[in-house]
């Protein structure tokens, strides 16, 4: 089914076909109660309409329900910080651009495929410009190659004026885990494909179980538009991917194995290599409506909450969590929220890496008899830093001080 736009589908669409016929007046009829609940600000029921079939049906409409969806203020802007005042231009440079230059010159692979070489260009331009304010304006964010293929999706859809504020709150408040120091957060998301997999269909959980669910980074990681080719196909799950839970794409992912069942029950569970390189690559084209649909239900049935330690895993200052209640929403949000979450799971991520330092004096240390008491201070110190809010500020000192106790130099 061609998703790329309503204007361009009532025209496309064959009349003589009843069946055709009937779909398009039914669009007709779901975009003027989209367009009526854009006019009263009306999200929950934006939020039926992306999740239900055929979505927002058209990019005009997105242009309207998507800032509404990620709770972006109706002047265009959140000007919560002072640097939202001033041209962004005149900020200091993100160290992350360099980087930014070379994936957007790579960027605009799939679509649009009819502009030409000079308009693609002025697009790179575009893209350039939307993700270098978003990154000077936030610069404690860090960039992340596949961040580039998610900006595009928004900025073709939505243009370069109403897509930077917008990429500002997705940023801050629904991939916030994805833009940190390091991507074990990003890991731990991972993490919930098993534990959906294993309540839904213990047989196919068994014949993965052996490979870790790395294969899905890329997909989860970019919100699948570094997988998905087709325009319109990633513009209709762009819709639910921004009206459900940040969690909501890990169900989709799981629902996507689910849909393969028949084939990956074919390779001998002992080839995980094998297993692991089907995994790596999304069937082409993929039925989206019918995933969604699957991907409503599974998460209906297996809610977060029920996935045991993996979930439980997952940091309290997660997009996960910060964003799992309605109540929680982007709509309910600020931008300075998203910030002080990242500023919370940024210490914690850094508790944790110096608590895995001590428990290195742990291993070291276990023998003989004099190191026993240095290692049983450091074990119980390091659980101590990683649950601590305060583990960061003591950590210094408390290094020094097992340093000059065991005589171990450490850079």
């Amino acid at each position: 089914m061609n998703y790329e736009g309503f204007e361009h589908e009532k025209e496309t669409l064959p009349v003589e076909n009843p069946e055709h016929a009937l779909e398009q007046t039914e669009r007709l009829e779901k975009a003027e109660k989209i367009l009526a609940s854009c006019a009263s600000g009306d999200v929950d029921q934006l939020v039926a309409f992306a999740t239900s079939r055929h979505g927002l049906v058209s990019d005009e409409l997105r242009q309207k329900a998507w800032p509404l969806l990620l709770g972006q203020e109706p002047s265009g802007e959140n000007l919560e910080k002072g640097t939202n005042l001033i041209d962004w231009q005149l900020l200091q440079t993100h160290r992350d651009e360099e980087q930014v230059k070379l994936d957007v010159d790579r960027s605009f692979i799939y679509y649009p495929s009819h502009e030409s070489p000079k308009a693609l260009d002025r697009r790179k331009i575009e893209l350039s410009n939307v993700i270098t304010e978003v990154l000077r304006r936030y610069p404690m964010l860090c960039y992340f190659q596949g961040y580039h293929d998610i900006v595009q999706v928004m900025l073709l859809v939505l243009g370069p004026e109403i897509s930077r504020p917008s990429t500002a709150r997705l940023s801050l408040l629904r991939i916030r885990d994805f833009m940190l120091p390091n991507l074990s957060p990003a890991l731990s998301q991972l993490e919930l494909l098993p534990a959906i997999l294993s309540a839904v269909d213990p047989k196919l959980f068994g014949v993965l179980s052996q490979i870790r669910p790395f294969f899905a980074l890329a997909p989860i990681l970019t919100l699948y538009a570094h997988d998905i080719q087709e325009y319109g196909a990633i513009a209709r799950l762009f819709d639910v991917i921004l009206a459900r839970e940040a969690v909501f794409s890990v169900y989709i992912f799981a629902q996507i194995i689910l849909g393969r069942k028949p084939e990956l029950l074919l390779i001998d569970p002992s080839d995980t290599d094998l297993l692991h390189f089907t995994l790596t690559k999304l069937p082409q084209p993929l039925d989206i409506e019918s995933i969604i649909e699957k991907s409503i239900n599974t998460f209906n049935s297996h809610p977060p909450e029920s996935l045991g330690p993996a979930w439980s895993r997952i940091s309290k200052y997660s997009v996960l969590k910060t964003a799992r209640l309605p109540a929680q929403t982007s709509c309910n949000q600020t931008n300075n929220s998203g910030i002080i979450a990242f500023e919370k799971h940024s210490a914690q991520l850094q508790r944790i890496k110096q608590a895995k330092w001590l428990m290195t004096i742990v291993l070291r240390y276990r023998r003989p008899a004099a190191g026993l008491i240095m290692a049983v201070l450091a074990g119980g110190l390091a659980v101590w830093m990683a649950r601590s809010e305060r583990g960061l500020w003591g950590f210094h000192k408390i290094k020094v001080l097992i340093q000059s106790s065991i005589g171990l130099a450490v850079a």
